[in-house]
């Protein structure tokens, strides 16, 4: 669930790109996986910083593979097929099956924010 003091950033054509939360003087950044991208050496940014941060970071990341690790150590490749406050859905990538025509990959439900368990691969 999105905690009641993020604050939205929305680009132009009115995508939600991450949100904001104010942290003392600045903000912190998170994407829209719910992970947290304000640079660990700058601390926090000013309002501007904040969103041209997330302006920069896109959506492009979500179509990236992903390894996902299962609760017994074993990894597998997944891809990111929804993306929202009430969840994260990745499909079950082997060998690039998520994007084979007329596949039907398994589908597997994380909750927001993701955990260390999701990582770009």
């Amino acid at each position: 669930m999105l905690p009641a003091d993020w604050i939205e950033h929305r680009r132009a054509d009115g995508e939600i790109l991450g949100w904001m939360l104010a942290s003392g003087e600045g903000f912190r950044v998170f994407d829209l996986l719910g992970r947290e991208r304000t640079p660990p050496s700058g601390g926090v940014l000013d309002w501007l910083e904040a969103e041209e941060l997330l302006e920069d970071l896109g959506i492009g990341y979500l179509a990236d593979r992903w390894t996902l690790r299962l609760t017994d150590g074993a990894e597998r490749p997944v891809r990111i097929a929804e993306a929202s406050v009430r969840g994260v859905t990745v499909v079950a990538d082997e060998y690039g099956a998520a994007s084979a025509v007329g596949a039907d990959p398994e589908r597997i439900r994380l909750p927001f924010p993701i955990t260390d368990e999701l990582a770009p691969r």
